[in-house]
Formats: structure tokens, C-alpha cells, sequence
């Protein structure tokens, strides 16, 4: 209270009075009587009091109260205005011509060409003259919110200018929100000071401590006894807790924004999903984006299309559908006011962040990122290209994880009419055993019953006005049969291939030689590759692979050998796995020459094989029932 006594007395901010008139020399007043008196007697009981004074509301009313105005020459030497020979008669004009809303014109003149120190010495002796009717000028909270823009701009600390508006109290003016946004900003800007530093010494963290905790203290006293804050207070505070680093504040009131219906501005916003993004909150974020999308006042706010990329990028990583989702939606907007502006701007969406969202949906089993990410690709794409294969088989993998089985054929039907006929497509497009295997699995996931429904599906699509006949399709039901190992169900399909319609092809005959080989058929294995062979049809590093694993299951690595040098021979090399799983039979057949020979393939390919001493020591283990 003293500051603001000392601040209000100050000659700056009160005008001193012009001096008296001279005293006369000779008084025509009659002497006064020297003579005793008596004490009058006792005074009558107090009349009831007045109603207060009218023109109370300015502390400098009692001292302006018929006291003569000062002269233009007087008050220049007093209250100089910069920039103006004859400012004080301006002043002096000002007290007895301007009114409140005259004032309030001439201020917002003196914003528009930034003439903060014309404010400030104009509403310093505005408030100290006299109205047209000799009562002292009152200035409301708008006024007085301009000779604080004004103070802030010429430099008063966050200090300063609460005091200021403690003094409001003073002229009976209460102060409203922005008010207080104005002490916010010089908060901001003291902040900002502070983080602009080369070297952060011990002080000026004490110093962001000691600010954050004023802020806090000043926005929740608004909350507890008003004014409520507005817009500004919430995007002031938040983004300076946010550029303090003191994350749990911020949270909390960020949590109160959609309660009190307030609007974030574009910066505060994206700065927000910045920091949760930064301090690995993903749930947070999602959970703050809802919240603004469900209020009226925050639905339309969108990100950065760079900071969306990072959303997107957060929300893979962490498998977080939702996130995810919202990512799309923010690039779907974009995309819409690329379309909307004149001359229109084409904002696409990377294949590869489809691609990666349709993963995404996979592991998460979210059927609704899996469509948004699909549309916003076809959008991004814009029928002028197809998407890669890759792209395909995500989808195909997503709605098998989902244990959607139908759209998934569907998709792979897609595939087939884009890229079975294109040159320099990749032979395990199609395979069931690579690319397509979580289709096989998504096939056989209920036993023979999920497989008999898949194949009478394809049997009536076969059947159709327009038919579907599709031998990588009937491959993975093929191949399901196998891995359910029921080889007479195997068997049955692969000679109901030509049946309806189609031919079999080399992933037909793996899939049978599989079948052949995991119920230790190998004669029947064997038989199959010398059918295929014959036939003209070439066998792939599959089929080599199946058949070496079918005589290792006979426990016979000489002839898993033999077919090795086979393989070789047509051209294909051997992998790290199928030699070590050679070696291994070897070890526990004894069979130490063809372990040499294991090792002599590995040193002609440049294949590290490794050891397996955890499998020997398990391997050699003496169990016995002697304690």
C-alpha cells in the first residue's frame, strides 16, 4: 500500500497545483474580540449522516475540490507531453472538454501509432482535473487497462504493474481479466529473458521458480475470487508453465479449459501436443485432443502438418491406435484446405506412414484406423497411381489380425487384378509361405472348420456372375490344411484345384510336399519334387528348403545333404538356418563326416555358423533317477 501511495504522489503521476494567490497586505476583516468567552454549552446529539458523496471514486477528489485549475504556462513546465510544443494545453483541454469515451478515442489513436509515453502522462493528468461539472474524472477499467499496455510497453516489471492494478482499487475501479493478462505478459516477457540467457546460473533458476510460483499463486487466486480468466490468461499461463518446464500445471490447467468453454490460440495449441509428445505421454495427449475436439470453442484447432508427422510418428511407436487415428484426421484437414484454397494446394500423405498406420492397426486390432489410414492414402494418391504390393499385404495382414478373413480376400483380390500380370513383379508375391502367411493363419485359426468355411466361400465366388478364381488364395487354404496337419484334407484341395478352374502352381506343390513332410512321408515328399520336376515346373529356395527338412525329420541328414548340392546346382544358396539345422542332426546322429561337409558349405558361402554350446549342454545332459 505504500508503494502505491508513493507511486500516486509521485510529481510523475500528480501534477503539483499552481501556487496561491499573494496574500493581501492590509485584511478588511473586523478584529477579532480578545475578550474571555464562556464554553458553550454541550452540542446536540449528531443528525443522521448524508447519503455518501457522489463524486467519491478518485482519490484526488478532496484535493482538487474548488481549487483553481492551473494556467497552460504552469502546467508546462510540470507535465511535459513528448512530441507536442503546446502539450499542456492540450492536457489542460483534455480535463475540461474530453470526457470517458472522449479519452478512450484519443487512446486508441495513440495505440494504433504506438505513443505509449503520450498515454501515460495524458491519463496521469487526466485523473487528476476536474469534468465540465467539477467533479473529478473517473476513469474505468478499460482506460486503466491502457495506461497499463502502456507501462508494460515502456518497459514495468510483472511487480510493477500488479501493484498498479492493486492501485485500481483505489479510483473504485475492479479489475477484470485483462487486467491481469497484462501483468501474464510482462511474466512472459520476464520469462522469456531468463530462457534467452547464455549460461543459467543458480539465480536465474531461482528466479524461474520464483516467477512460475507468482503465476500460479495470481491465476488460481483468479479462479478462486475472480475475474474468471479469459482466453488470454489461459494461453498466457499455460504457455509460459510450458516454456518453464514445469509440465504438472500445466496439465492440471489445461484440464480446465474445455470446463470454462475457453479457446487455446494455434501456438499454445501445438505447443501443448509438443511437450505431452516430448515427455512420452501419448495417452495424455490423445486425451487432450478429445477434450478440444468435443468443445465448440477448440473442434477446429489443427497442428502443424510437420508437427502431425509427430504424432503420427509417436503413436507408431508406441502402438497407440488412438493417437494415431487423430493424426489422420489432422492430415485429412489438411488435405481438405489444400483443396479448398484457390489456386488449390496438393498436401499428400507419405506411403510409407500409410503403410506404417496399417501396421499400427494390425497389432492393435483397431478396424477404424485401418479404414481411415486406407481412405487417406487413396485420397493422397489420388487415383493417379496405384499402391505398392507392399501396402497391399499390410492391409491383408491387418484385417487377417482382425479376423476378418472375407475382406482380406477381397484386398487380395485387389492385388492380384493390380500386379499379377505387371513385369518385374516379385515370384513371393504370392507365396503363402512368406507374404502371405498371416492369411493362412488367419485361415486355420478355428481348425478345419475355419478352413471349410474359407473354401466354400471361394467355391461360390468361383461360381459368380463374375468369378473369382484365385490360386493364391486356394494356396493358403492349401497350406492351412497342413498346418493343422490334416494331410487327407491337403490332399483333397490340392486335386480340387483344377476343378474350380485354376492351375496349380510351384507354392501348390510346396504346400503339398509340406503336408507330405510333417507327417514324416518322405518317400511321398520326394515323390512330389520329381511330379513337379517333370512337369516342367521349376522349384524355388522353398521347395529345396521344404524337402531338406522333410528328410531331416526322417533323421537322415546324407540325403538333406544330397539335396543341397541339388539346390546348388540350380542355382540357388543354401541359408544360415537350414545348415545349422543339418549340423545339428548331424551332432545328434554322430555323423561326422557329414558335418565336415556342413562345414565346408558354410565356408564356401562365407556363413558364420556359430556355435550351439547352450543346445550341446542341454543336449548332454545325464538324466538319471539315482539321488
Amino acid at each position: 500500500m505504500a508503494a502505491k501511495s508513493a507511486l500516486l504522489r509521485s510529481p510523475t503521476f500528480l501534477p503539483k497545483l499552481l501556487p496561491p494567490f499573494p496574500l493581501r497586505l492590509i485584511s478588511t476583516s473586523p478584529p477579532l474580540s480578545q475578550e474571555p468567552q464562556l464554553e458553550p454549552s454541550p452540542s446536540p446529539p449528531s443528525p443522521t449522516p448524508l447519503p455518501p458523496n457522489p463524486s467519491t471514486g478518485s482519490p484526488f477528489y478532496n484535493e482538487n475540490w474548488r481549487t483553481p485549475q492551473p494556467t497552460a504556462a504552469a502546467a508546462a513546465s510540470l507535465v511535459p507531453v513528448p512530441g507536442q510544443s503546446t502539450a499542456a494545453g492540450h492536457m489542460m483541454a483534455f480535463s475540461q472538454i474530453l470526457d470517458l469515451s472522449g479519452i478512450m478515442n484519443l487512446f486508441a489513436d495513440y495505440v494504433a501509432s504506438q505513443r505509449w509515453n503520450d498515454i501515460k502522462s495524458v491519463f496521469e493528468y487526466w485523473v487528476r482535473s476536474l469534468d465540465e461539472s467539477g467533479k473529478p474524472n473517473k476513469p474505468d477499467v478499460n482506460l486503466f487497462n491502457h495506461y497499463l499496455r502502456a507501462q508494460l510497453m515502456l518497459g514495468a516489471d510483472s511487480a510493477e504493474l500488479l501493484d498498479l492494478v492493486q492501485a485500481m482499487q483505489e479510483f473504485a475501479v475492479l479489475p477484470n481479466a485483462a487486467s491481469y493478462n497484462l501483468v501474464f505478459e510482462a511474466m512472459v516477457k520476464e520469462l522469456e529473458s531468463l530462457n534467452n540467457q547464455q549460461y543459467e546460473s543458480a539465480d536465474s533458476q531461482s528466479r524461474k521458480t520464483a516467477l512460475v510460483e507468482a503465476t500460479t499463486k495470481l491465476f488460481d487466486k483468479m479462479l478462486a475470487e475472480g475475474p474468471l480468466p479469459d482466453d488470454g490468461s489461459f494461453n498466457l499461463v499455460v504457455g509460459l508453465l510450458i516454456k518453464a518446464k514445469h509440465f504438472d500445471p500445466a496439465l492440471t490447467y489445461l484440464d480446465l479449459v474445455p470446463k470454462y468453454g475457453r479457446t487455446l490460440n494455434q501456438g499454445v495449441y501445438n505447443g501443448c501436443i509438443q511437450f505431452l509428445l516430448n515427455s512420452n505421454k501419448p495417452d495424455t495427449a490423445t486425451s487432450f485432443i478429445d477434450k478440444c475436439k468435443a468443445s465448440a470453442e477448440n473442434k477446429n484447432l489443427v497442428p502443424t502438418w510437420n508437427l502431425c508427422h509427430h504424432i503420427a510418428e509417436v503413436a507408431f511407436r508406441s502402438d497407440n491406435s488412438k493417437l494415431a487415428y487423430q493424426s489422420l484426421e489432422y492430415f485429412a484437414r489438411w488435405i481438405e484446405r489444400g483443396e479448398k484454397t484457390r489456386p488449390q494446394v496438393q498436401l499428400s500423405v507419405d506411403e510409407g506412414l500409410a503403410a506404417a498406420a496399417l501396421g499400427t492397426a494390425s497389432r492393435t486390432y483397431d478396424s477404424k484406423l485401418l479404414d481411415g489410414s486406407w481412405q487417406i492414402l487413396k485420397r493422397s494418391l489420388r487415383q493417379k497411381k496405384l499402391p505398392n504390393p507392399e501396402t497391399y499385404l499390410m492391409k491383408i495382414n491387418a484385417y487377417a489380425s482382425l479376423g476378418q478373413v472375407k475382406k482380406a480376400f477381397e484386398t487380395l483380390n485387389e492385388l492380384e487384378m493390380a500386379y499379377r500380370d505387371a513385369e518385374n513383379t516379385n515370384p513371393e508375391l504370392f507365396s503363402p509361405f512368406t507374404s502371405l502367411h498371416p492369411l493362412v493363419t488367419a485361415c486355420c485359426r478355428n481348425g478345419f472348420s475355419s478352413l471349410d468355411a474359407v473354401y466354400l466361400e471361394l467355391e461360390k465366388w468361383s461360381q459368380a456372375e463374375k468369378p473369382y478364381k484365385s490360386i493364391a488364395a486356394l494356396n493358403c487354404v492349401l497350406l492351412g490344411c497342413a498346418n493343422i496337419w490334416d494331410l487327407d484334407r491337403a490332399y483333397e484341395t490340392f486335386q480340387a484345384l483344377e476343378k474350380l478352374g485354376v492351375t496349380p502352381d510351384i507354392h501348390s506343390y510346396n504346400a503339398l510336399l509340406y503336408a507330405f513332410g510333417k507327417h514324416q512321408k518322405t518317400s511321398e515328399a520326394c515323390n512330389v519334387f520329381e511330379h513337379l520336376v517333370s512337369i516342367g515346373a521349376n522349384p524355388n529356395a522353398t521347395t529345396y528348403s521344404l524337402l531338406v527338412d522333410a528328410h531331416l525329420v526322417n533323421r537322415d541328414p546324407k540325403s538333406a545333404l544330397k539335396v543341397i548340392d541339388e539346390m546348388v546346382e540350380a542355382g540357388f544358396m543354401p541359408t544360415k538356418q537350414m545348415l545349422k539345422k543339418i549340423r545339428r542332426r548331424c551332432s545328434r546322429q554322430m555323423d561326422y563326416d557329414s558335418d565336415d561337409k556342413v562345414q565346408n558349405l558354410a565356408r564356401n558361402f562365407n556363413i558364420r555358423m556359430g556355435n550351439e554350446v547352450r543346445r550341446e549342454i542341454l543336449f548332454n545332459l545325464q538324466y538319471s533317477t539315482n539321488y
